[in-house]
């Protein structure tokens, strides 16, 4: 791929911030995306066991409700959080994204109907579980099945945007222009590494799980020793596993003896030894998520080489600073973002530590963040829609 083609395929109008920003934040929002995406998968695919077995296993016939609504729970947050990492992608490899949802238009197309159809599936999953004990492990099937297909179309546009050098013989294969859009590639070592990594993500939120209700009376001692053990020995397969598959994919794409990725070996190795001792299951998730924000930062790494080597280099796009609306943007993500997220987290913590109804006006903390979170919102409305009220005005008169 000559580097012109790729370069006259850039944003003429540039980008608003220095291109390292981007990358950074991309790397972050990848991470968080990708967390919830991993647990999502290892919850559903655990809640189905669950529904062929929570019949005469009393744990499993509380387990398996939470892990099914954890499931749905986490489908909802990874969607919102995919948003971030696309965006950021369109803006300084924004010749990746576009060829690769040209390349492959229909299964893009796909991609979201199979989403909408697989939520809802799953929607059902839960309802048909709730109404009776281990009921829809059909839909239930299906549903997870039609999620993980969604999952592997994701794969197939990662996979086919870092294929620059292919990006024509995809469309005119034998030199007949292909327009379908049917273009689906697969890197085999790196689509199963990613997938393993659903099991360990699911044992450490089984430790988790099993610590914070470890205060509650109305479970019992056996039921939370028995889930923080299955946390354990899911955590530790998992992390065995998963470390095996990565290092696979780093031998076959060359980048096994790169200090990020021996950062990364060494990291998941902490990891299963602090995922092994189950101390503190608090600690080993900030862990886990040092872990996977080294991971996106492989995965970017491995894009940032490849385009680099075709003198596609991120770091000289044109910058035109718009500072308003990187102001705007940083008040939102910092300021309204963490004090929202700050006052779900504690709702949620609270309630779940709670015997019974938890009644949130009652409490100082939940009450005041939520007060900044609805004060800072209608703030945060007045200057959006003002703002643009101004821009659009002074543009037309």
């Amino acid at each position: 791929m000559d580097a012109s083609v790729l370069l006259a395929l850039r944003d003429p109008a540039g980008i608003p911030f220095y291109p390292v920003v981007f990358q950074a934040l991309y790397v972050l929002t990848w991470a968080l995306h990708a967390a919830f995406v991993l647990l999502a998968l290892g919850s559903m695919g655990l809640s189905l066991y669950g529904s062929f077995t929570q019949t005469g296993n009393s744990s499993w016939k509380i387990l398996t409700p939470h892990l099914i609504q954890t499931g749905k729970l986490s489908v909802s947050i990874l969607i919102v959080l995919g948003v971030a990492p696309l965006l950021f992608t369109q803006v300084i490899y924004d010749p990746n994204w576009y060829v690769a949802n040209t390349l492959s238009g229909m299964w893009v197309f796909i991609f979201i109907y199979t989403l909408l159809v697989g939520y809802t599936l799953y929607y059902w999953y839960y309802y048909a579980n709730k109404a009776k004990e281990g009921g829809g492990k059909l839909i239930g099937t299906i549903s997870f099945l039609v999620l993980v297909f969604a999952g592997i179309l994701m794969h197939n546009f990662a996979v086919t945007s870092i294929m620059p050098n292919d990006w024509m013989q995809m469309y005119a294969p034998n030199g007949v222009v292909d327009n379908s859009g049917w273009t689906f590639n697969m890197d085999i070592p790196r689509l199963v590494f990613l997938v393993s990594l659903a099991i360990p993500v699911v044992g450490i939120f089984l430790q988790n799980y099993s610590r914070f209700l470890s205060t509650r009376e109305d479970f019992s001692k056996e039921f939370i020793s028995y889930t923080s053990t299955l946390g354990t020995k899911l955590g530790v397969v998992g992390l065995i596993i998963s470390a095996i598959t990565f290092v696979i994919w780093m031998l076959t794409i060359g980048y096994l003896m790169h200090p990020l990725t021996l950062v990364t070996i060494l990291g998941v190795l902490i990891l299963l030894y602090f995922t092994y001792k189950n101390n503190n299951s608090y600690v080993t998730t900030g862990i886990l998520v040092v872990v996977a924000l080294l991971i996106s930062a492989i995965r970017e790494l491995i894009r940032f080489d490849l385009m680099s080597g075709l003198g596609y280099n991120i770091y000289d796009y044109p910058v035109n600073l718009e500072i308003p609306s990187i102001v705007m943007f940083l008040l939102t993500f910092v300021i309204m973002g963490f004090i929202g997220v700050a006052y779900l987290l504690t709702m949620a913590w609270k309630v779940g530590k709670v015997q019974g109804v938890f009644d949130g006006t009652k409490d100082k903390a939940v009450t005041r963040l939520g007060n900044y979170t609805l004060y800072i919102m209608i703030i945060w409305m007045a200057i959006y829609f003002g703002w643009g009220m101004v821009t659009l005005f002074k543009n037309i008169l």
